[in-house]
Protein backbone atom coordinates (compact mmCIF):
# COMPACT_ATOMS: atom_id res chain seq x y z
CA UNK A 1 0.00 0.00 0.00
CA UNK A 2 1.33 3.43 -0.89
CA UNK A 3 1.65 5.09 2.52
CA UNK A 4 1.57 8.74 3.59
CA UNK A 5 3.18 9.43 6.97
CA UNK A 6 1.82 12.72 8.26
CA UNK A 7 2.89 15.14 10.97
CA UNK A 8 -0.29 17.21 10.63
CA UNK A 9 -0.90 20.96 10.43
CA UNK A 10 -3.06 20.80 13.58
CA UNK A 11 -2.82 24.58 14.02
CA UNK A 12 -1.41 27.22 11.72
CA UNK A 13 2.28 27.41 12.58
CA UNK A 14 2.05 24.50 15.05
CA UNK A 15 5.80 24.47 15.41
CA UNK A 16 5.88 22.24 18.46
CA UNK A 17 4.42 19.56 16.25
CA UNK A 18 2.29 16.61 17.24
CA UNK A 19 5.30 14.35 17.54
CA UNK A 20 7.30 16.55 19.92
CA UNK A 21 7.69 15.74 23.60
CA UNK A 22 5.74 18.82 24.63
CA UNK A 23 3.22 19.39 21.82
CA UNK A 24 2.44 23.11 21.74
CA UNK A 25 3.41 26.15 19.72
CA UNK A 26 6.62 27.72 20.99
CA UNK A 27 7.39 31.25 22.15
CA UNK A 28 9.87 31.44 19.27
CA UNK A 29 9.21 29.48 16.08
CA UNK A 30 10.92 26.08 16.45
CA UNK A 31 10.68 22.89 14.43
CA UNK A 32 11.80 19.42 15.47
CA UNK A 33 12.08 16.44 13.13
CA UNK A 34 9.25 13.86 12.88
CA UNK A 35 11.64 11.08 13.82
CA UNK A 36 9.06 8.51 14.90
CA UNK A 37 7.33 8.58 11.51
CA UNK A 38 10.61 8.26 9.63
CA UNK A 39 11.46 4.79 10.97
CA UNK A 40 8.55 2.90 9.35
CA UNK A 41 8.77 5.20 6.32
CA UNK A 42 12.30 3.89 5.84
CA UNK A 43 10.90 0.35 5.63
CA UNK A 44 8.51 1.27 2.78
CA UNK A 45 10.30 2.54 -0.36
CA UNK A 46 7.14 3.93 -1.98
CA UNK A 47 6.07 5.86 1.12
CA UNK A 48 6.29 9.60 1.76
CA UNK A 49 6.75 11.62 4.96
CA UNK A 50 4.93 14.94 5.01
CA UNK A 51 5.96 17.20 7.88
CA UNK A 52 3.36 19.87 7.30
CA UNK A 53 4.18 22.59 9.87
CA UNK A 54 7.78 23.47 8.90
CA UNK A 55 7.08 23.02 5.20
CA UNK A 56 4.05 25.36 5.48
CA UNK A 57 1.65 22.79 4.03
CA UNK A 58 -1.98 23.66 4.76
CA UNK A 59 -4.85 21.36 5.69
CA UNK A 60 -6.31 21.83 2.20
CA UNK A 61 -3.01 20.90 0.53
CA UNK A 62 -2.71 17.88 2.83
CA UNK A 63 -6.19 16.69 1.85
CA UNK A 64 -5.27 17.02 -1.81
CA UNK A 65 -2.10 14.94 -1.26
CA UNK A 66 -4.14 12.18 0.32
CA UNK A 67 -5.72 11.34 -3.03
CA UNK A 68 -2.45 9.71 -4.14
CA UNK A 69 -2.18 7.24 -1.24
CA UNK A 70 -3.84 4.08 0.06
CA UNK A 71 -2.82 4.37 3.73
CA UNK A 72 -2.53 7.43 5.95
CA UNK A 73 -0.50 7.22 9.18
CA UNK A 74 -1.11 10.34 11.25
CA UNK A 75 0.82 11.12 14.43
CA UNK A 76 -1.65 12.99 16.64
CA UNK A 77 -1.40 14.97 19.88
CA UNK A 78 -3.77 15.80 22.70
CA UNK A 79 -4.00 19.53 21.80
CA UNK A 80 -4.45 18.88 18.08
CA UNK A 81 -6.55 15.71 18.13
CA UNK A 82 -9.91 17.28 17.25
CA UNK A 83 -8.40 19.11 14.26
CA UNK A 84 -6.58 15.97 13.13
CA UNK A 85 -9.81 13.98 13.17
CA UNK A 86 -11.59 16.57 11.01
CA UNK A 87 -8.70 16.49 8.57
CA UNK A 88 -8.85 12.69 8.40
CA UNK A 89 -12.58 12.95 7.64
CA UNK A 90 -11.86 15.39 4.83
CA UNK A 91 -9.18 13.09 3.42
CA UNK A 92 -11.56 10.11 3.49
CA UNK A 93 -14.28 12.12 1.79
CA UNK A 94 -11.77 13.04 -0.92
CA UNK A 95 -10.40 9.49 -1.19
CA UNK A 96 -12.92 6.90 0.14
CA UNK A 97 -10.46 4.03 -0.34
CA UNK A 98 -7.91 5.60 2.00
CA UNK A 99 -7.21 3.57 5.15
CA UNK A 100 -6.49 5.79 8.15
CA UNK A 101 -4.27 4.85 11.09
CA UNK A 102 -3.68 7.17 14.04
CA UNK A 103 -0.60 6.81 16.23
CA UNK A 104 0.68 8.82 19.19
CA UNK A 105 -0.06 9.22 22.93
CA UNK A 106 -3.79 10.15 22.83
CA UNK A 107 -4.82 7.05 20.86
CA UNK A 108 -2.47 4.84 22.88
CA UNK A 109 -4.22 5.89 26.08
CA UNK A 110 -7.81 5.80 24.78
CA UNK A 111 -7.94 3.47 21.76
CA UNK A 112 -11.52 2.34 22.36
CA UNK A 113 -12.92 5.85 22.76
CA UNK A 114 -10.96 6.97 19.70
CA UNK A 115 -12.39 4.27 17.45
CA UNK A 116 -15.98 4.37 18.75
CA UNK A 117 -16.24 8.15 18.36
CA UNK A 118 -14.33 8.67 15.12
CA UNK A 119 -15.41 6.58 12.15
CA UNK A 120 -12.77 8.09 9.88
CA UNK A 121 -10.05 6.28 11.87
CA UNK A 122 -9.78 2.64 10.78
CA UNK A 123 -7.26 1.51 13.37
CA UNK A 124 -4.72 2.76 15.88
CA UNK A 125 -1.34 1.38 16.89
CA UNK A 126 -0.56 1.71 20.56
CA UNK A 127 2.92 2.80 21.68
CA UNK A 128 5.75 2.00 19.20
CA UNK A 129 4.35 1.42 15.73
CA UNK A 130 7.32 0.88 13.42
CA UNK A 131 6.95 -2.77 12.36
CA UNK A 132 3.16 -2.84 12.75
CA UNK A 133 2.64 -0.12 10.15
CA UNK A 134 5.19 -1.63 7.78
CA UNK A 135 3.59 -5.09 8.11
CA UNK A 136 0.10 -3.76 7.43
CA UNK A 137 1.25 -1.78 4.40
CA UNK A 138 2.83 -5.00 3.07
CA UNK A 139 -0.45 -6.88 3.41
CA UNK A 140 -0.55 -8.45 6.88
CA UNK A 141 -4.11 -8.59 8.33
CA UNK A 142 -4.88 -6.37 11.31
CA UNK A 143 -5.90 -9.23 13.56
CA UNK A 144 -2.38 -10.68 13.26
CA UNK A 145 -0.55 -7.49 14.23
CA UNK A 146 0.29 -6.92 17.94
CA UNK A 147 -0.44 -3.56 19.56
CA UNK A 148 -3.26 -2.72 17.15
CA UNK A 149 -6.83 -1.71 18.06
CA UNK A 150 -9.54 -1.81 15.38
CA UNK A 151 -13.29 -2.19 14.85
CA UNK A 152 -14.74 -5.61 14.02
CA UNK A 153 -18.44 -6.54 13.90
CA UNK A 154 -19.44 -3.37 15.74
CA UNK A 155 -16.98 -3.85 18.59
CA UNK A 156 -13.41 -2.70 19.20
CA UNK A 157 -10.74 -5.39 19.20
CA UNK A 158 -7.49 -4.78 21.10
CA UNK A 159 -4.70 -7.09 20.02
CA UNK A 160 -2.14 -8.05 22.70
CA UNK A 161 0.61 -5.54 23.39
CA UNK A 162 3.65 -5.64 21.16
CA UNK A 163 7.02 -6.19 22.84
CA UNK A 164 9.40 -3.22 22.89
CA UNK A 165 11.82 -3.16 19.96
CA UNK A 166 15.14 -4.41 21.30
CA UNK A 167 17.38 -4.43 18.21
CA UNK A 168 17.54 -0.75 17.33
CA UNK A 169 20.39 -1.34 14.88
CA UNK A 170 17.94 -3.26 12.67
CA UNK A 171 15.81 -0.14 12.16
CA UNK A 172 16.39 2.10 9.13
CA UNK A 173 18.41 5.29 9.43
CA UNK A 174 15.97 8.16 9.61
CA UNK A 175 18.51 10.47 7.98
CA UNK A 176 17.97 8.63 4.69
CA UNK A 177 14.27 9.48 4.90
CA UNK A 178 15.16 13.10 5.69
CA UNK A 179 17.24 13.13 2.52
CA UNK A 180 14.35 11.66 0.52
CA UNK A 181 11.41 13.65 1.87
CA UNK A 182 12.39 16.68 3.98
CA UNK A 183 14.06 20.05 3.51
CA UNK A 184 16.46 20.40 6.44
CA UNK A 185 16.68 24.18 6.03
CA UNK A 186 13.05 24.33 7.25
CA UNK A 187 14.03 23.15 10.73
CA UNK A 188 14.99 25.72 13.31
CA UNK A 189 15.56 25.65 17.06
CA UNK A 190 16.81 28.91 18.59
CA UNK A 191 19.58 27.41 20.73
CA UNK A 192 20.91 25.00 18.07
CA UNK A 193 23.17 25.87 15.15
CA UNK A 194 21.17 25.97 11.96
CA UNK A 195 20.68 24.04 9.80
CA UNK A 196 20.75 21.05 12.11
CA UNK A 197 19.50 17.47 12.00
CA UNK A 198 18.42 15.30 14.90
CA UNK A 199 17.95 11.61 15.58
CA UNK A 200 18.15 9.10 18.44
CA UNK A 201 20.84 6.87 19.88
CA UNK A 202 18.41 5.10 22.20
CA UNK A 203 14.75 4.60 23.05
CA UNK A 204 12.96 4.78 26.36
CA UNK A 205 13.96 6.50 29.59
CA UNK A 206 14.68 4.83 32.95
CA UNK A 207 13.83 8.06 34.82
CA UNK A 208 10.38 8.23 36.42
CA UNK A 209 9.44 11.91 36.05
CA UNK A 210 5.68 11.99 36.58
CA UNK A 211 4.94 14.62 33.91
CA UNK A 212 7.02 13.22 31.03
CA UNK A 213 4.91 12.10 28.07
CA UNK A 214 6.90 9.68 25.94
CA UNK A 215 8.20 7.18 28.54
CA UNK A 216 4.68 6.79 29.94
CA UNK A 217 2.71 6.69 26.68
CA UNK A 218 5.01 5.73 23.82
CA UNK A 219 8.58 4.49 24.20
CA UNK A 220 8.47 3.15 27.77
CA UNK A 221 10.93 3.19 30.65
CA UNK A 222 13.06 0.32 29.35
CA UNK A 223 16.25 1.92 28.02
CA UNK A 224 17.32 0.34 24.73
CA UNK A 225 20.52 1.32 22.95
CA UNK A 226 21.87 1.45 19.44
CA UNK A 227 25.44 0.24 19.11
CA UNK A 228 28.12 2.90 19.04
CA UNK A 229 29.24 1.62 15.62
CA UNK A 230 25.75 2.03 14.13
CA UNK A 231 25.54 5.55 15.55
CA UNK A 232 28.95 6.53 14.17
CA UNK A 233 28.03 5.12 10.78
CA UNK A 234 24.79 7.12 10.60
CA UNK A 235 26.62 10.29 11.62
CA UNK A 236 29.17 9.63 8.87
CA UNK A 237 26.34 9.21 6.34
CA UNK A 238 24.54 12.36 7.54
CA UNK A 239 27.66 14.53 7.32
CA UNK A 240 28.15 13.37 3.74
CA UNK A 241 24.46 13.64 2.75
CA UNK A 242 24.00 17.10 4.29
CA UNK A 243 27.24 19.04 3.76
CA UNK A 244 25.55 22.27 4.90
CA UNK A 245 24.55 20.92 8.32
CA UNK A 246 26.17 22.78 11.22
CA UNK A 247 25.13 20.56 14.11
CA UNK A 248 23.71 17.14 14.89
CA UNK A 249 21.40 16.91 17.88
CA UNK A 250 20.91 13.57 19.65
CA UNK A 251 17.27 13.83 20.72
CA UNK A 252 17.15 10.90 23.15
CA UNK A 253 15.03 11.15 26.28
CA UNK A 254 18.35 10.98 28.14
CA UNK A 255 21.46 10.66 25.98
CA UNK A 256 24.11 10.31 28.70
CA UNK A 257 22.24 8.27 31.30
CA UNK A 258 25.06 5.73 31.72
CA UNK A 259 28.69 6.80 32.01
CA UNK A 260 30.45 3.85 30.32
CA UNK A 261 28.15 3.90 27.32
CA UNK A 262 28.48 7.67 26.87
CA UNK A 263 32.27 7.55 27.02
CA UNK A 264 32.37 4.64 24.55
CA UNK A 265 30.09 6.48 22.12
CA UNK A 266 32.10 9.70 22.50
CA UNK A 267 35.25 7.81 21.50
CA UNK A 268 33.54 6.65 18.29
CA UNK A 269 32.22 10.13 17.48
CA UNK A 270 35.45 12.06 18.15
CA UNK A 271 37.32 11.07 14.94
CA UNK A 272 34.37 12.30 12.83
CA UNK A 273 35.23 15.87 13.87
CA UNK A 274 31.77 17.46 13.96
CA UNK A 275 29.69 19.62 16.30
CA UNK A 276 26.88 17.98 18.24
CA UNK A 277 24.46 18.58 21.11
CA UNK A 278 22.24 16.34 23.19
CA UNK A 279 19.89 16.01 26.15
CA UNK A 280 21.37 15.50 29.61
CA UNK A 281 20.46 14.85 33.22
CA UNK A 282 22.14 16.77 36.02
CA UNK A 283 23.39 13.46 37.44
CA UNK A 284 26.10 13.34 34.73
CA UNK A 285 29.60 13.61 36.25
CA UNK A 286 32.60 15.70 35.21
CA UNK A 287 34.52 12.87 33.50
CA UNK A 288 31.56 12.02 31.28
CA UNK A 289 31.02 15.66 30.37
CA UNK A 290 34.74 16.01 29.59
CA UNK A 291 34.65 13.02 27.22
CA UNK A 292 31.62 14.50 25.46
CA UNK A 293 33.25 17.92 25.11
CA UNK A 294 36.42 16.40 23.64
CA UNK A 295 34.28 14.50 21.12
CA UNK A 296 32.70 17.70 19.77
CA UNK A 297 29.73 18.26 22.08
CA UNK A 298 28.74 21.94 22.18
CA UNK A 299 25.45 22.20 24.10
CA UNK A 300 23.24 20.23 26.49
CA UNK A 301 19.48 20.52 26.92
CA UNK A 302 18.81 19.99 30.60
CA UNK A 303 15.49 19.57 32.39
CA UNK A 304 16.03 21.37 35.70
CA UNK A 305 12.23 21.78 36.05
CA UNK A 306 12.19 23.41 39.52
CA UNK A 307 14.43 24.98 42.13
CA UNK A 308 12.22 23.77 44.98
CA UNK A 309 13.50 20.51 46.56
CA UNK A 310 10.01 19.31 47.52
CA UNK A 311 8.66 19.72 43.98
CA UNK A 312 11.61 17.73 42.61
CA UNK A 313 10.58 14.97 45.02
CA UNK A 314 6.90 15.32 44.06
CA UNK A 315 7.68 14.72 40.38
CA UNK A 316 10.16 11.87 41.07
CA UNK A 317 12.92 13.75 39.29
CA UNK A 318 15.68 11.68 40.84
CA UNK A 319 17.88 14.77 41.15
CA UNK A 320 18.51 17.53 43.65
CA UNK A 321 19.21 21.27 43.57
CA UNK A 322 22.80 20.58 44.73
CA UNK A 323 23.33 18.12 41.87
CA UNK A 324 22.05 20.69 39.39
CA UNK A 325 24.39 23.40 40.70
CA UNK A 326 27.42 21.09 40.63
CA UNK A 327 26.58 19.82 37.13
CA UNK A 328 26.13 23.37 35.77
CA UNK A 329 29.43 24.49 37.30
CA UNK A 330 31.18 21.53 35.61
CA UNK A 331 29.62 22.44 32.24
CA UNK A 332 30.87 26.02 32.57
CA UNK A 333 34.33 24.82 33.54
CA UNK A 334 34.46 22.67 30.38
CA UNK A 335 32.97 25.32 28.09
CA UNK A 336 29.74 23.38 27.44
CA UNK A 337 26.71 25.59 26.76
CA UNK A 338 23.47 24.69 28.55
CA UNK A 339 19.87 25.29 27.57
CA UNK A 340 17.82 24.98 30.77
CA UNK A 341 14.20 23.83 30.80
CA UNK A 342 11.93 24.89 33.67
CA UNK A 343 8.25 24.21 34.36
CA UNK A 344 5.71 26.33 36.22
CA UNK A 345 2.72 24.54 37.78
CA UNK A 346 4.06 21.15 38.86
CA UNK A 347 2.46 19.35 41.85
CA UNK A 348 2.83 21.36 45.03
CA UNK A 349 3.51 24.66 43.24
CA UNK A 350 3.08 27.87 45.26
CA UNK A 351 4.19 31.45 44.84
CA UNK A 352 7.10 30.66 47.15
CA UNK A 353 8.22 27.63 45.10
CA UNK A 354 8.04 29.64 41.86
CA UNK A 355 10.16 32.35 43.44
CA UNK A 356 12.72 29.70 44.44
CA UNK A 357 12.81 28.40 40.86
CA UNK A 358 13.33 31.83 39.32
CA UNK A 359 16.14 32.62 41.76
CA UNK A 360 17.62 29.15 41.12
CA UNK A 361 17.59 29.72 37.34
CA UNK A 362 19.26 33.11 37.71
CA UNK A 363 21.89 31.57 39.97
CA UNK A 364 22.61 28.82 37.44
CA UNK A 365 22.77 31.42 34.65
CA UNK A 366 22.65 28.94 31.77
CA UNK A 367 23.14 30.13 28.20
CA UNK A 368 19.40 30.08 27.40
CA UNK A 369 16.20 28.89 29.08
CA UNK A 370 12.68 27.79 28.25
CA UNK A 371 9.82 28.12 30.73
CA UNK A 372 6.82 25.86 30.14
CA UNK A 373 3.43 25.63 31.79
CA UNK A 374 2.87 22.21 33.36
CA UNK A 375 0.45 20.17 31.27
CA UNK A 376 -1.08 16.98 32.67
CA UNK A 377 -1.23 14.88 29.52
CA UNK A 378 -3.54 11.83 29.72
CA UNK A 379 -1.58 8.68 30.42
CA UNK A 380 0.92 10.33 32.75
CA UNK A 381 1.17 10.02 36.51
CA UNK A 382 0.83 13.80 36.69
CA UNK A 383 -2.56 13.56 34.97
CA UNK A 384 -3.76 11.01 37.51
CA UNK A 385 -2.58 13.28 40.33
CA UNK A 386 -4.49 16.35 39.16
CA UNK A 387 -7.64 14.31 38.43
CA UNK A 388 -7.50 12.65 41.84
CA UNK A 389 -7.09 16.00 43.57
CA UNK A 390 -9.69 17.85 41.51
CA UNK A 391 -7.13 20.31 40.14
CA UNK A 392 -7.76 19.95 36.42
CA UNK A 393 -10.07 22.41 34.66
CA UNK A 394 -12.23 22.04 31.56
CA UNK A 395 -10.28 24.82 29.87
CA UNK A 396 -8.21 24.11 26.79
CA UNK A 397 -4.49 23.54 27.31
CA UNK A 398 -3.73 25.73 24.28
CA UNK A 399 -5.07 28.87 22.65
CA UNK A 400 -6.45 28.90 19.11
CA UNK A 401 -2.98 28.67 17.56
CA UNK A 402 -1.56 26.06 19.92
CA UNK A 403 0.29 28.22 22.50
CA UNK A 404 0.25 26.83 26.02
CA UNK A 405 -2.45 27.77 28.50
CA UNK A 406 -2.78 26.23 31.96
CA UNK A 407 -5.60 23.75 32.51
CA UNK A 408 -4.83 23.20 36.19
CA UNK A 409 -5.36 25.35 39.27
CA UNK A 410 -3.76 25.12 42.70
CA UNK A 411 -5.05 26.66 45.95
CA UNK A 412 -4.14 30.34 45.73
CA UNK A 413 -2.77 30.08 42.17
CA UNK A 414 -5.29 30.60 39.39
CA UNK A 415 -4.70 30.23 35.63
CA UNK A 416 -3.98 33.91 35.08
CA UNK A 417 -1.34 33.98 37.78
CA UNK A 418 0.45 30.92 36.38
CA UNK A 419 0.70 32.64 32.99
CA UNK A 420 1.85 35.84 34.67
CA UNK A 421 4.60 33.96 36.51
CA UNK A 422 5.91 32.55 33.21
CA UNK A 423 6.28 36.08 31.86
CA UNK A 424 7.88 37.31 35.09
CA UNK A 425 10.31 34.38 34.90
CA UNK A 426 11.40 35.29 31.37
CA UNK A 427 11.57 38.99 32.18
CA UNK A 428 13.69 38.59 35.30
CA UNK A 429 16.01 36.13 33.60
CA UNK A 430 16.66 37.78 30.25
CA UNK A 431 16.51 41.46 31.23
CA UNK A 432 19.69 41.26 33.27
CA UNK A 433 22.75 43.20 32.06
CA UNK A 434 24.96 40.12 31.70
CA UNK A 435 22.33 38.28 29.62
CA UNK A 436 21.56 41.31 27.47
CA UNK A 437 25.28 41.71 26.75
CA UNK A 438 25.55 38.00 25.89
CA UNK A 439 22.79 38.42 23.30
CA UNK A 440 23.99 41.77 21.93
CA UNK A 441 27.55 40.47 21.56
CA UNK A 442 26.32 37.65 19.31
CA UNK A 443 24.31 40.10 17.19
CA UNK A 444 27.20 42.54 16.76
CA UNK A 445 29.65 40.08 15.28
CA UNK A 446 27.38 37.80 13.25
CA UNK A 447 24.93 39.01 10.58
CA UNK A 448 22.98 35.73 10.55
CA UNK A 449 22.61 35.81 14.32
CA UNK A 450 21.48 39.45 14.17
CA UNK A 451 18.71 38.63 11.69
CA UNK A 452 17.70 35.59 13.66
CA UNK A 453 17.65 37.38 17.01
CA UNK A 454 15.59 40.22 15.54
CA UNK A 455 13.01 37.73 14.24
CA UNK A 456 12.93 35.87 17.57
CA UNK A 457 12.50 39.10 19.51
CA UNK A 458 9.49 40.07 17.35
CA UNK A 459 7.88 36.65 17.85
CA UNK A 460 8.45 36.66 21.59
CA UNK A 461 7.15 40.19 22.10
CA UNK A 462 3.99 39.34 20.13
CA UNK A 463 3.33 36.34 22.38
CA UNK A 464 4.20 38.35 25.48
CA UNK A 465 1.49 40.84 24.50
CA UNK A 466 -1.04 37.99 24.08
CA UNK A 467 -0.14 36.55 27.47
CA UNK A 468 -0.48 39.90 29.20
CA UNK A 469 -3.96 40.24 27.67
CA UNK A 470 -4.85 36.72 28.89
CA UNK A 471 -3.72 37.64 32.39
CA UNK A 472 -5.72 40.88 32.33
CA UNK A 473 -8.84 39.16 30.98
CA UNK A 474 -8.69 36.29 33.47
CA UNK A 475 -7.63 38.01 36.66
CA UNK A 476 -10.50 37.97 39.12
CA UNK A 477 -11.91 41.44 39.68
CA UNK A 478 -12.57 42.43 43.31
CA UNK A 479 -16.26 42.36 44.20
CA UNK A 480 -17.87 45.81 44.51
CA UNK A 481 -18.33 47.05 48.07
CA UNK A 482 -21.80 46.48 49.48
CA UNK A 483 -23.99 49.61 49.46
CA UNK A 484 -24.58 51.16 52.86
CA UNK A 485 -28.03 50.46 54.26
CA UNK A 486 -28.13 53.81 56.03
CA UNK A 487 -29.51 54.27 59.53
Amino acid sequence: MRTLFLNPPSFEGFDGGASSRWPASREIESYWYPVWLCYPAGMLPDSKVVDAPPHKISIEQTVQMGKDFELLVLYTSTPGFHVDVKMAEMMKDSNPKLQVAFVGPPVTIEPEKTLLNNKAIDFVVRREFDYQIADYAKGKPLDEIPGVSFRKNGAVVHNPEAPAIEDLDALPWVTKVYKRDLDITRYNVPFLLNPFISFYSSRGCPALCTFCLWPQTHSGHRWRLRSSDDMANEVRYALDAFPNVKEIFFDDDTFNYRKDRTIELSKKLKPLNFTWSCTSRVTTDYDTLKAMKEAGCRLLIVGYESGDPQILKNIKKGATVDMAERFTANCKKLGLAVHGDFIIGLPGETRESIRKTIDFAKRLDTHTIQVSIAHPYPGTEFYEYVKRNNLITIDSMTDDVGHQLPNIVYPGLDRAELVDWVERFYGEYFFRPRVIWRIVRKAIFNNDERRRLTKEAREYMALRSKRKKFVADNTAKPAPAAASSGD
